[in-house]
């Protein structure tokens, strides 16, 4: 079982529709205005922008407006394609970092995408709560971060995993304070499976909404927790809507999706026709709901005798139709990629829908990835994860917000885990953050981190220019 994420299937659609994404992790408090200073017009030698062009295979693109006290700057850096084999070839991989002080913990920060979602000024929560340097990795085979020609074989966990373990060894001579590595949803994944592979790499680790999928043949885990969520009137709501989407409606919706992408000169090729995305949309309409409106949104699920306008207004900003074009879909293959090889996807079950699907098999990862592209599943690479964060996985908090299905397979600790905490924030969706825990974990997760850190509660802040 393992759960569509988020931001793979609705951020490419929220984008195209002018809605802003969710952070990966939630950001602190945002800068006021006018707090951004210019970038130097010429760095000393001793300046950072110098100190880091200096590292062998880093290139300072630019230095970005940042917010204040901070250095923003725009990096590449070279990584190898194969980490077993570093003589055949290698790519680019961008990089944003937000320059505090070299005196100051660093974050390594993933959204398990590309930087385009975020801007260069973003900062993690652990970023805020440390006061802290933070790096954000673009992940390999996103965004520009792609090697000419592209061998798919060599996109799996542990050479993205490799990719954050060579960064940190070439900036560490720099930053010599501790580093703490955090992501969320697909990032916060990625920065479990970092661990895994390089676990003396940071001090501590803070992994937002990451589920947990070690059997990708069983997707009962995920039926369950949605049929406990909301209200039995809230549940019944949902399937009323699908049931009316893909009964009295279907032919209207599909014909009102096809010509809005025609419009907008968008195409259906990879998953096939507007009729199939209805279709699949519908089948995973409960689980995007919980994952975005939740408890909140219940009063909001329109009637089936509602409009056809509002019916679709309401269908298409909870699903994010968009991202299921070509168009949206192309730039998060490599998401796809990963969930048919090594992280598994989910099939719900839905009974309730008996009789009106036409598509066998399209909750598929399949559907989603080019037939150009072989797809092979590993099934022993989630289990093996799951298997170190029992045994050995050490200063991890692992943070779920209780309505969010990413945590119907949550990561558990076991006997052999140190320091490792789950916590859950209650009443909340799939953006969580250490600030929606209740005081008492929230205290405690805090307390952690900036002990992982070596920053205690009596650091004073730093208020003057980057060091």
């Amino acid at each position: 079982m393992f759960l569509p994420l988020l931001l793979t299937l609705l951020l490419p659609g929220l984008m195209a529709m002018g809605v802003p994404a969710p952070a990966a992790s939630a950001p602190g408090p945002a800068a006021p205005r006018g707090a951004h200073h210019a970038a130097a017009a010429r760095p000393a030698a001793d300046d950072i922008g110098a100190r880091l062009a200096a590292v062998p295979g880093m290139r300072v693109v630019k230095e970005n407006p940042a917010p204040a006290g901070y250095r923003a700057f725009a990096l590449t850096y070279r990584q190898p394609v194969d980490h077993r084999h570093p003589d055949r070839g290698t790519f680019a991989q961008r990089l944003n970092l937000l320059h505090r002080s070299t005196a100051r913990p660093m974050v390594l920060h993933t959204n398990g995408y590309d930087l385009n979602y975020q801007g260069p000024g973003f900062r993690a929560e652990p970023t805020e709560i440390l006061d802290s340097n933070q790096i954000s990795t673009e992940q390999r085979y996103f965004g520009t971060s792609r090697p000419r020609p592209t061998d798919w074989t060599k996109l799996d966990i542990r050479q993205a995993a490799s990719d954050h373990h060579r960064l940190i060894q070439a900036l560490k001579p720099l930053y010599r304070a501790r580093w703490i590595s955090t992501g969320s949803s697909k990032g916060g994944m990625a920065t479990v499976y970092h661990r895994r592979f390089y676990p003396h790499d940071v001090a501590g680790s803070v992994a937002y909404s990451a589920p947990n999928n070690t059997d990708d043949r069983d997707d009962t885990a995920v039926d369950r927790f949605l049929a406990q969520r909301g209200s039995p009137a809230c549940r019944a709501a949902l399937t009323a809507v699908q049931r009316e989407l893909l009964g009295a409606r279907r032919a209207e919706m599909a014909d009102r999706l096809a010509r809005w992408a025609a419009r907008g000169g968008y195409t259906f090729r990879t998953i096939g026709s507007a009729d199939r995305v209805l279709e699949l949309t519908v089948l995973q309409l409960p689980m995007l709901f919980w994952m975005r409106a939740g408890e909140t949104g219940c009063d909001r699920i329109p009637r089936p005798s509602a409009d056809s306008d509002a019916l679709y207004l309401w269908f298409n900003g909870t699903v994010g139709l968009p991202g299921y074009t070509d168009r949206h879909l192309s730039p998060v293959t490599a998401s796809f990629y990963q969930l048919g090889t090594q992280l598994g996807f989910v099939e719900l079950a839905a009974p309730q829908l008996a009789g009106k699907l036409r598509y066998p098999g399209i909750q598929r990862t399949r559907t989603y990835v080019p037939r150009s592209i072989p797809l092979r599943f590993q099934p022993g690479a989630m289990p093996d994860i799951d298997r170190w964060v029992r045994r050995h996985g050490s200063e991890l908090s692992l943070v779920y917000g209780e309505n969010d299905p990413t945590r119907a397979e949550p990561f558990r600790t076991g006997g052999g885990s140190r320091d490792a905490h789950v916590y859950l924030a209650p009443h909340t969706s799939h953006v969580v953050s250490i600030a929606k825990l209740a005081p008492r974990d929230r205290a405690r997760a805090t307390a952690a981190l900036r002990h992982w850190a070596g920053v205690d509660g009596r650091t004073a802040q730093m208020d003057g220019p980057p060091a």
